[in-house]
């Protein structure tokens, strides 16, 4: 007997997943469109005109050959064909590099100051680097390629299933997917493990919702249920061409000579997974790069930093400047040039031979010779330009990237999920933010929905207080205490919820104490329709027995486990209804009871109400029903709702603590009305008119009349932990913010206090065309005058916040517009009215914002302020904003992988943005302003020396080192401690960025590379170039150098001033840094060094090869006092100004930064945060419109002027 009992568990739990479920799914997938029939007759027509053979290799092979593609997927940016040309033209791009590519050609000419290997290594070291890189991130994308490519899966051959590669599949392959396998190509389903042939859908990867689609096959093949059933099948399926549209698909199937019309209810997209659902079988009709998926694959927006944009004008800037140097240097050699040979057959300089000269030199030609030189210059004065630049840079920006990545303070525990910077190039972008644009659902929330309140025929239950009735009786000034107000002992409001989705106490219905209540029989009806009224699919842990529900959203899953928990337990559903364990109110007994489950008609965003015809085991037969309230109380019986008012007051109380309300109704149904609307409803379905979805919406709408109120749901989604803690700091940073959501502008309005965007005394600035006369006219249905009036109201509703703006400059206010008004105010002729308005509040809140609202808002704020913004949501209705700002954060959340797959960076709650812009932002920002800085003086040090060599000998074109050094100042010799500086610099820690959030607004005013510092950075290196240059020549040419008495010759005076030079951009490096590491020291001394091996290594090399720099450091330098003094005192005296400078500027014009880092190192020993915080709030601290500090500081300011005001009452009675 155990035995067979156990068989037929598994075969009941076998037999669960085989369900016939036309019944109860026969709203949601009669919904087909429309289209079918008007586009079915353009079959075969231009753009539909695909023809699949079924399960026919002959012809599958045939359409591949006929330009049907492989299903091969390759996302990579290159081939192993196009890559070389293609990265060289990426690289090829940048006009610098255009400038070292026409030098490196140069260099093979006569008129080459240096030997061309000089000029074309460095150009190619930097492109394989680049190179390497490319090809490394683009290897990354061929090996998930190769993983994709490789997955199997059943395909029907021979008539049988055989496992096979993805990418083998050709159109026309009939295959088998099985349970939480992802579909390899976009089928046509066929049939299903259960009986009536649907299954459940996870287009998560598409449009990044989690909740499951139901799909279902035509009646013509849902009898294929084994694999012995397709031995024989055959079908020709005619359809459109590839394209994007994801929700529309027109075809027909042609099985045994009939043709069936299809719809999206039947195609299985690529990438899609299948859930919930044994097996299933279907057609290939679209493959690879056809598929809609990859139709729908588009490269993510190219986004630049406003610092590359602005470096890439500094370069523009230096080559504007080497032209000139060289023209000028040209001028004047074409006047020495022509002087040096007089009428009267005497030379000028007779050493340089110019009676015996080439065209480069010749006295007769002297404007040729100029021209010639002008080209020569310019090789010459290639290093100017910081050609290592860009790779340093990005290979900076990578490792900061990295230690994003790998940032502790932003790892979400409970998720397993770190913060993920999906592109380097933006690092320094996080750093100058003026505008965040965030999301509501699942950003500032958690998505997670809890029920916590109801109301039930007129009686409001529930005990818990709501983040948001806490920021209320904070905005009143008064303590909210649960416990002391309700009186109920025990109860706390806060902390965890024990269950999931469930935060309801309330001892008047828990433990089956609704029984007691005046209106138990209500309330009896209330639960069990909670238990009823949805499409869930109940999952038992075989071990523990605990039940699970599998919903399609969470308010849906949140209702079910409600009912769960207050003694109606939903754990079966069957082919014909669910089976519920209930509390059978006159025995007190749990008892299983049944309903047949005859109709879902399913909630959609048109109907906004879902309802469920059922028989119960009376035979009786209810209709219940649950919607917004919008809509469900104009349906409602006039009659039989007596709470309706009392109902609707709880609603608004609950809508003003920040909760989702749903209003829930019944009627029982007489058996000849629900017969009648059978057949009505069954020939819709069967319609196959143009109106066919009106007729199916007309019949549902027939029944969902004169219903009974029960009552109204109240489900809570949370703020996320440290949200308000989070806007403070960014609000104390100078970041605006602005929220976006769907929700209705009640619900945005209590979030906005609940995470201190508003608070009390904020005048608030209201934009709606929710008024009486737009509703009377939208009632009237004239559109023309619908749009015109409620453009003019937008305008005067814009117009009146303007003028209170000016009323009120020193208060803060908030705008809040729905989004019927942001409609019109988007509008080009009112967009401009409309963000001036909305720059001048405090915070920004739009309500009922679509998908495309979202994205032009971002898209205005973007362009009208041309400052950063920052757009972050959690679902694929926040990737059109998110591609649209500057820097686009993806949270990881309940809603899918969509906004995380478009982000620049990712991370997984809303408070670690605080982290990622005030410290990592802020210090990507001030780490690449410096190294950006620092390049362009390292280059100009360098290249003004060999400018005044230049000058020094009239501009003849020869260099003043030797060619070999020239080419590795940029790549060993200065490079390694400006990486280091760019990767680990601090100049503060992340302990102060957060403690002085104003800290931040160096990056939004731009303080740290702002033109006048640029500037200024390149005039400190033509100083220090002047002076190490003329220092050098002044200490050394009228010296007796060596032992015989000889004076300095050119390679050993090139050489020295080339040590002063390393010495001094090294050491002006150990000056600038603010944080000293040990790999920062490692990377100066190491430079240092790698100048002085080279001098002995290159040295000893043959003098073809090493030319005026044989044995230069062994014989002529090492051992020669002057060299070292001169050193010494050279690269010291280079450093002077910038010392002299920055300590004047410390002292007198000193940066937040600098303020910090003085007050820091001043402080007093044994208490150094009392002098901080004292000196630091007069500039750290600035008052804010929004956050907690807003909200403190306000209260303070009314206690303050109560306490005034009570002061002077007291003087004024004290008067005689």
């Amino acid at each position: 007997m155990g035995g067979t009992g156990g068989d037929a568990g598994r075969g009941s739990r076998h037999r669960k997943r085989r369900l016939l479920l036309s019944k109860l799914y026969t709203y949601a997938c009669a919904r087909r469109p429309s289209a079918v029939d008007d586009e079915g007759s353009r079959i075969g027509g231009p753009g539909f005109s695909r023809v699949v053979h079924a399960n026919d290799p002959a012809a599958a092979a045939a359409a591949e050959g006929g330009g049907y593609r492989s299903n091969y997927i390759s996302t990579t940016k290159y081939s192993a064909v196009t890559f070389i040309p293609k990265s060289l033209f990426e690289q090829f791009r940048r006009v610098a590099n255009i400038y070292f590519l026409a030098v490196a050609l140069l260099s093979f000419s006569p008129i080459a100051p240096f030997r061309w290997q000089t000029a074309v290594s460095p150009l190619v070291l930097v492109l394989l680097v680049t190179m390497v890189k490319e090809a490394i991130e683009d290897l990354r994308r061929k090996q998930l390629d190769v993983e994709v490519n490789n997955r199997k899966i059943k395909v029907l051959q021979d008539g049988a299933f055989h496992q096979t590669k993805w990418t083998k599949l050709r159109v026309g392959d009939v295959v088998k997917v099985e349970k939480d396998e992802y579909f390899p190509a976009d089928l046509i389903l066929l049939s299903s493990s259960y009986e009536d042939a649907i299954c459940y859908v996870e287009t998560m990867n598409l449009d990044g919702e989690t909740n499951l689609k139901l799909k279902q096959s035509l009646d013509v093949t849902s009898h294929l249920q084994d694999d012995d059933s397709f031995t024989s099948f055959g079908a020709v399926i005619r359809c459109e061409d590839p394209n994007a549209q994801l929700y529309s698909f027109v075809g027909n199937i042609e099985v045994e000579e009939r043709q069936h019309p299809l719809s999206p209810q039947q195609l299985l997209l690529r990438d899609s997974k299948l859930r919930n659902t044994e097996y299933v079988y279907g057609v290939v009709i679209f493959t690879g790069h056809d598929t809609k998926v990859m139709q729908n694959a588009t490269s993510v927006p190219s986004k630049r930093s406003k610092i590359e944009k602005k470096m890439d004008g500094a370069i523009y800037l230096l080559l504007c400047s080497l032209v000139l140097i060289s023209v000028i240097g040209s001028v004047f050699f074409g006047i020495a040039t022509k002087d040096d040979l007089r009428e009267d057959g005497r030379m000028t300089r007779w050493y340089l031979r110019p009676d015996d000269t080439t065209i480069v030199f010749d006295p007769n030609k002297p404007a040729i010779s100029a021209v010639v030189h002008l080209f020569t210059a310019m090789i010459l004065y290639g290093y100017f330009i910081p050609i290592s630049l860009y790779v340093s840079i990005e290979l900076v920006k990578l490792l900061q990237a990295k230690f994003i990545n790998s940032d502790i303070q932003m790892y979400h525990e409970e998720s397993d999920t770190p913060a993920h910077a999906r592109t380097s190039n933006l690092n320094e972008e996080l750093g100058q933010v003026h505008t965040i644009l965030t999301d509501k659902t699942g950003t500032l929330t958690c998505n997670s929905m809890e029920f916590i309140k109801c109301s039930i025929a007129g009686t409001a239950y529930g005990r818990g207080i709501t983040e948001v009735e806490r920021a209320m009786a904070k905005k009143k000034g008064s303590p909210l205490i649960a416990d002391m107000e309700i009186g109920i002992e025990g109860f706390q409001s806060e902390g965890k919820s024990a269950v999931k989705g469930f935060n309801f106490a309330d001892e008047r219905v828990m433990d089956g104490k609704w029984v007691n209540q005046d209106h138990s029989g209500v309330i009896e009806k209330f639960f069990r329709l909670l238990a009823v009224c949805h499409t869930c699919i109940p999952e038992v842990d075989e071990q523990s027995g605990k039940i699970s529900y599998e919903a399609e959203s969470p308010d849906e899953a949140a209702f079910v486990v409600a009912a769960r928990e207050l003694g109606f337990t939903f754990y079966q559903r069957t082919q014909a209804g669910v089976s519920l364990h209930e509390l059978d109110p006159l025995s007190g007994e749990q008892v299983d009871r049944f309903y047949k489950v005859l109709h879902v008609l399913e909630f959609n965003s048109a109907r906004k109400r879902m309802s469920v015809i059922v028989k119960d085991e009376e035979g009786k037969t209810f209709l219940f029903s649950k919607g917004a309230d919008s809509i469900m109380f104009e349906r409602l019986s006039s009659s039989e709702s007596t709470y309706s008012e009392a109902t609707q007051q709880h609603i608004n109380e609950y809508a003003d603590a920040g909760l989702r309300t749903l209003v829930l109704a019944y009627r029982q149904l007489e058996e000849a009305e629900y017969a009648k609307f059978d057949r009505k409803f069954t020939a819709a379905k069967n319609s196959v008119s143009a109106d066919r979805d009106e007729l199916i919406e007309e019949a549902a709408d027939s029944l969902e009349r004169d219903l009974i109120l029960l009552g109204a749901t109240a489900v809570e989604d949370k703020l996320q932990k440290g949200v308000p803690e989070c806007i403070d700091k960014l609000a104390q940073a100078g970041i605006k913010i602005w929220v976006l959501t769907g929700d209705k502008m009640e619900t945005a309005i209590n979030i906005g206090y609940a995470c201190s965007l508003l608070r009390q005394g904020m005048k608030q600035i209201t934009i709606t065309l929710d008024t009486p006369d737009i509703i009377a006219l939208e009632k009237g249905g004239d559109r023309a005058a619908i749009t015109k009036a409620s453009k003019e109201s937008v305008v005067q509703q814009i117009n009146e916040g303007k003028k209170l703006i000016n009323v009120s400059a020193s208060e803060s206010l908030a705008l809040i517009v729905d989004g019927k008004s942001l409609t019109y105010a988007l509008r080009d002729d009112t967009k401009g009215m409309f963000l001036d308005l909305a720059t001048g509040c405090s915070s920004v809140i739009c309500c009922r914002s679509s998908p495309k609202q979202k994205a032009l808002v971002t898209r205005l704020v973007k362009a009208g302020t041309r400052k950063v913004t920052l757009a972050i949501g959690d679902g694929a209705n926040d990737v059109g904003m998110i591609q649209e700002a500057d820097i686009g954060v993806g949270i990881s959340g309940a809603e899918g992988m969509q906004a995380v797959m478009a982000s620049d960076v990712s991370i997984a709650q809303f408070r670690f943005l605080e982290r990622l812009l005030l410290v990592h932002g802020h210090w990507c920002y001030s780490r690449i302003s410096s190294m950006v800085c620092f390049f362009f003086y390292k280059n100009i040090v360098f290249g003004v020396t060999l400018f005044l060599y230049e000058c020094y000998t009239s501009f003849s074109g020869q260099t003043f080192y030797n060619d070999w050094s020239m080419s590795l100042y940029n790549v060993l010799f200065t490079s390694l401690p400006v990486i280091a500086m760019g990767v680990f610099d601090q100049d503060v820690s992340a302990r102060f960025c957060l403690k002085y959030p104003m800290l931040y607004q160096e990056g939004p005013q731009n303080l740290l590379f702002r033109w006048s510092r640029l500037l200024g950075w390149m005039l400190h290196g033509v100083a220090s170039a002047v002076i190490i240059f003329y220092l050098t020549i002044a200490s050394l040419k009228h010296q007796a150098f060596r032992s015989g008495g000889e004076v300095i010759d050119l390679s050993t005076l090139g050489a020295t001033a080339y040590t002063c030079i390393v010495w001094a951009v090294n050491m002006q490096m150990a000056i600038t840094v603010n944080y000293f590491t040990l790999i920062q020291h490692i990377c100066i001394w190491t430079s240092i060094a790698l100048w002085y091996v080279f001098l002995l290594a290159y040295g000893a090399i043959t003098p073809s090869f090493s030319t005026t720099f044989f044995m230069v450091f062994s014989e002529a330098l090492g051992g020669a006092p002057a060299y070292w003094v001169v050193t010494l005192l050279v690269s010291v005296a280079a450093l002077i100004p910038f010392f002299t400078l920055s300590v004047v500027k410390t002292w007198f014009f000193p940066d937040y930064h600098n303020k910090i880092q003085w007050l820091q190192h001043k402080a007093k020993a044994d208490d150094p945060e009392a002098e901080l915080g004292m000196v630091l709030r007069q500039f750290s601290v600035r008052s804010t419109g929004v956050g907690v500090s807003a909200r403190r500081d306000a209260k303070l300011v009314r206690v303050n002027s109560r306490v005034f005001q009570a002061d002077s009452s007291s003087q004024g009675d004290q008067l005689p």
